[in-house]
């Protein structure tokens, strides 16, 4: 594996904020682990990944769930869902299937997104994200998994010209509001200026309540969503400024958000969204990371809210990032907490970890398995990844070793 430079990028909070920050994060987590102990966390550099694969002869999967009874359901390009569980490996037909909706054509659409309801032991139900025929409109829905023929389209967006940067990824928070992140539009250069426009749900990732109906709409906007009340904006926004968020994940602990944003061509970026952070302008097509990207889309006495962490696509192997999800399981305590992510080309495995007192430390601790497309959990917290072509589902467990005079420093 070649040496690299990578960069966590620069924190742009104050000294007042990182404290706060800190101290929330050390009371959630310490709510969510009273009476039990767990060894601290070690060095980044004394952490890797190692993968297991646990099933094979999936078709282009890209999307991963993990249900309350221990499967997990797998979302394939085409349409269909696939179920693992680790006692009775890969079930042989679809639980659901999707394909008479989906539109396919072009690399990057298809059924891109799926989670269970938080309550889904109880009722069943699924939400979805594709591009739907006839001409890959971004299509938000839900569905019974025992009744598929009950689907409802809760949100859309058009998304007719170009096939790439659908985004898809959905997700629940803690407070049961479920989060959908759309990409800029397609093809290159912020073809629309999505990035930075407020009236379109391109570039953004939305914030819904799905408990409830309002008006027409069989869902609701909740009163502390950023955008309510600014004229001209969807007030489904939660955040924006983005190209092509295709996976983010929610950190049950302190119901943050952790966003993988593929790059222009430039760099690669993670970042890290906290509640109170809610409207972040995360600065594309203005940026790219934290490179300037197009100055024309640059604004005066605009904030732009830095990734945590940005490495170099340029001239690399690396190409395109996914992004994963926070560690709190329990087979290896001392990765707890630890956020990890891939790059789809280089498989590079990145790790990144809040400080105590403000800012991020990173490295990179091995790799993934080949053309990772998606990173999750399972229902006890344990990782789980895909690969597109070979058709793979591997397990994912960190391992400790012990730090050599070569091996990349953690930085800071």
């Amino acid at each position: 594996m070649s040496r690299r430079r990578w960069h966590p990028a620069p924190t742009l909070a104050g000294l007042l904020v990182l404290v706060l920050s800190a101290l929330l994060s050390a009371s959630v987590a310490g709510t969510a682990t009273a009476g039990a102990s767990r060894p601290g966390p070690v060095p980044l550099t004394e952490l890797t990944v190692v993968s297991e694969q646990v099933a094979f002869g999936l078709r282009r999967p890209i999307a991963l769930a993990g249900l309350p009874d221990g499967r997990m359901l797998i979302a394939e390009k085409s349409g269909t869902v696939r179920v693992y569980h680790p006692d009775t490996g890969l079930a042989a037909d679809p639980v659901l299937d999707l394909t008479a909706r989906v539109d396919t054509s072009g690399n990057e659409r298809g059924l891109l997104g799926i989670t269970p309801a938080p309550n889904f032991a109880r009722s069943g139900m699924l939400y979805v994200a594709y591009t739907s025929l006839p001409d890959g409109e971004l299509t938000l829905a839900r569905l019974p998994i025992s009744a598929p023929e009950r689907l409802q389209v809760l949100l859309t967006q058009e998304h007719a010209e170009y096939n790439n940067h659908n985004g898809g990824q959905v997700a629940f928070d803690r407070d049961g509001y479920l989060y959908w992140s759309l990409g800029d539009g397609g093809h290159a250069n912020d073809p629309y200026k999505a990035g930075q426009d407020l009236g379109t749900l391109l570039g953004k990732i939305v914030r819904i309540d799905v408990n409830r109906s309002c008006g027409a709409k069989p869902y609701c906007v909740p009163r502390d969503n950023p955008f309510v009340r600014t004229p001209g904006a969807r007030p489904e926004i939660w955040l924006y400024g983005l190209r092509n968020p295709w996976r983010f994940s929610v950190d049950k602990v302190d119901n943050s958000l952790w966003i993988g944003d593929v790059g222009q061509g430039l760099v690669e970026e993670i970042n890290h969204i906290r509640p109170w952070q809610r409207g972040a302008n995360l600065g594309w097509s203005c940026r790219e990371g934290t490179p300037v990207f197009d100055p024309e889309q640059c604004r005066p006495g605009v904030k732009y809210t830095d990734p945590v962490f940005e490495y170099e696509h340029y001239m690399t192997e690396s190409c395109s990032v996914t992004g994963g999800v926070v560690y709190r399981g329990s087979a290896t305590p001392e990765a707890w907490g630890t956020y990890v992510a891939s790059d789809y080309c280089s498989t590079l495995a990145f790790a990144v970890r809040p400080k105590p007192w403000g800012g991020y430390e990173s490295a990179i601790i091995g790799n993934f398995p080949i053309q990772p497309t998606a990173i999750d959990a399972d229902v006890h917290g344990e990782l789980y990844a895909l690969s597109d072509l070979p058709g793979w589902l591997s397990r994912i467990r960190f391992e400790r070793v012990q730090p050599t005079p070569t091996s990349e420093p953690a930085t800071s």
